[in-house]
């Protein structure tokens, strides 16, 4: 019987269980769900008798390393920054690891070590990164076979609430993943070509250097760059492409918000706040105003210092979310972006009766040579939704690829070693396949230019 431990059970992770359990039934596995909240492991479990829950702190060695010794193959859902700890055990373990997070330097190095093992780290497993990367990379393929060249390309995906669902706070969003991930996102920065142009975009600029996006189906949004684009040329073989930009959407009005809580400092999580357990939300956002703001209010001087309305939309919002609370501040860290992040899951819950939604959509400029050099534009696109009071739209599209590459990897079907993401067709092309009979699958359209 085939060993799968999945470790970390957290918002991303209960589709995935439920599709690793489900898979086990037929492949004859056992499913052990690793997390810090036994309890919270148990519910994601349910009465299954093909799955087991176990309490697991990742910075426990001895711990870690006997249970992923147990295992035939690991699936980490953890926070990015412990992969690497998992990933190096995995592979002196000699066993395989799946996850749904970015390939960072760290994990990359670790692929001669890997291929000596004969395991594979298959990381950007998940929705994005992961379903963009194989559903890009399909249609890539399958644009070229048609004999056309590709210009440009944008490739876009976000977890929003469903149209029905977003008028349920103000900021138009809910949390359906890693709530810190939403406090620090656009961190790195970002970098990207339009037109042959390079453009690089520091933190502070990130959120209004944004542009519209047009979703069919749902409409207008707003785009804003993610990371570094210009890795892809590469990764995806578009070394010759002129436009080269990978973005996150939000519906209208977000990123405005979030520029000014990036300009307050509230995002930075390095920096640790003392004796934050005897501060208000507004003692905390006093903390990051200069002492020569005037006002006789921490309102009054944080409009003063954002140069904005004081009874406007934008200082609505900051009040809505808490930011000038007299509450004392309830936190699990001590950084201001820790702060930020219990704010945001008590604000933005998704409803009980509402829904969200997934959005993957790739356009391509493409031209054919042998056709007087007729130009089209692909639109490549994939809106799923959630069930209201079941599984998220965010935790199947992220769930559902990791669990087809377990799948995958135990049945044979996958023989590669080394660390990977899923741009070779031996991965995305049978991972595809089964994506689509589980009802996720992509829409294309061709428009001329």
């Amino acid at each position: 019987m085939k060993q799968v431990l999945v470790i970390g059970a957290g918002q991303s992770s209960p589709y995935l269980i439920h599709q690793l359990l489900q898979y086990a039934e037929v492949e004859d596995w056992h499913v052990t769900v690793a997390d810090l909240d036994c309890d919270l492991a148990q519910s994601r479990v349910g009465d299954s008798s093909r799955g087991d829950a176990i309490p697991f702190d990742v910075h426990d060695a001895e711990l870690r390393r006997s249970e992923i010794r147990k295992s035939d193959i690991v699936v980490s859902m953890l926070a990015p920054e412990f992969h690497r700890i998992v990933a190096q055990d995995c592979v002196e373990l000699g066993r395989n690891l799946v996850t749904a997070s970015y390939r960072d330097a760290e994990t990359r190095a670790l692929d001669p070590s890997a291929r000596r093992k004969g395991v594979i780290i298959l990381s950007e497993m998940g929705m994005d990164p992961g379903l963009d990367h194989m559903s890009a990379m399909s249609i890539i393929k399958k644009v070229r076979a048609s004999g056309a060249v590709i210009h440009g390309f944008r490739s876009y995906g976000s977890g929003l609430p469903a149209p029905d669902t977003a008028d349920s706070n103000p900021l138009g969003y809910v949390i359906t993943w890693n709530p810190r991930n939403v406090a620090i996102a656009g961190a790195y920065g970002a970098q990207y070509m339009e037109d042959g142009q390079f453009k690089v975009i520091p933190y502070h600029e990130m959120f209004h250097h944004t542009w519209d996006a047009h979703v069919e189906g749902i409409g207008r949004l707003e785009a804003y760059p993610n990371r570094d684009s210009l890795a892809y040329k590469k990764i995806f073989g578009l070394e010759d492409v002129e436009t080269m930009i990978r973005g996150t959407l939000r519906y209208p009005g977000w990123c405005e918000t979030w520029d000014y809580i990036v300009k307050l400092g509230l995002t930075n999580d390095t920096i640790e706040i003392p004796n934050l357990e005897t501060k208000r939300y507004r003692d905390v956002v006093e903390m990051f105003l200069p002492l020569t703001t005037t006002g006789s209010s921490v309102e009054q001087r944080v409009a003063v210092w954002l140069q904005i309305n004081p009874t406007g939309s934008i200082m609505e919002k900051l009040r809505w979310l808490g930011l000038f609370s007299e509450d004392l501040v309830v936190s699990r860290g001590n950084t201001g972006a820790q702060v930020l992040t219990s704010l945001l899951v008590k604000m933005l819950p998704l409803p009980e009766t509402g829904r969200d939604m997934a959005i993957l959509q790739h356009e391509l400029e493409i031209s054919y040579p042998e056709q007087q050099g007729r130009r089209e534009r692909v639109v490549s696109c994939l809106i799923a939704f959630g069930e209201p009071g079941g599984f998220t739209a965010m935790s199947k599209t992220v769930g559902l690829p990791a669990a087809i590459g377990v799948k995958l990897i135990l049945q044979g079907k996958i023989r590669k070693s080394g660390c990977h993401i899923p741009t070779l067709p031996s991965i995305y092309e049978p991972a595809l396949e089964e994506l689509k009979n589980q009802g996720l699958e992509f829409a294309e359209r061709f428009e001329a230019m």
